[in-house]
């Protein structure tokens, strides 16, 4: 399973789980939105795209790689703007635009994928990117993963 860590670009991730969470809906109970449902949706929708936009236009502002199969290929360590509450925007907003979904598709075992996510989100490309932060940047990681959490 070591050849999977930093291999798989996250957003293939979500677009699997997202599929996935559509089967989901198709074997469960029906369950029919209605509007609050989509409103409250296409909201952590909203919010989850801009925290993960906002993660991946500092780090070219700050002209360092956005390639999350590469993180050994960061120029330097990003720690202001949203990357002052959390260590991995992009990965949060994605995990809330999963979120976004099942509150959407309505079907409640689809947050057992969202919990998929978070896992492997964990294992597979936020362990890996951490040792090439420390490896990279050492002390001055280890300072910064200190007062800022991983997710939020």
């Amino acid at each position: 399973m070591k050849n999977l860590e930093a291999k798989v670009p996250p957003i293939y991730i979500v677009v699997v789980l997202g599929l996935l969470m559509c089967a989901v809906k198709q074997v469960t109970p029906v369950l029919h939105n209605t509007t609050w449902h989509i409103a409250v949706a296409c909201l952590v929708f909203l919010v989850g795209v801009g925290v993960a936009v906002s993660g991946a236009v500092i780090f070219k502002l700050e002209n360092t790689t956005v390639n999350p199969t590469k993180p050994d290929t960061a120029s330097h360590l990003v720690t202001q703007g949203i990357f002052q509450f959390t260590r991995n925007p992009m990965y949060l907003g994605m995990l809330l635009v999963l979120i976004a979904w099942g509150i959407y598709l309505f079907a409640p075992l689809n947050s057992l994928l969202v919990i998929v996510f978070v896992l492997y989100m964990n294992h597979f490309q936020i362990r890996p990117e951490e040792r090439a932060m420390r490896k990279l940047f050492g002390e001055e990681f280890e300072q910064y993963s200190r007062k800022v959490r991983r997710w939020i």
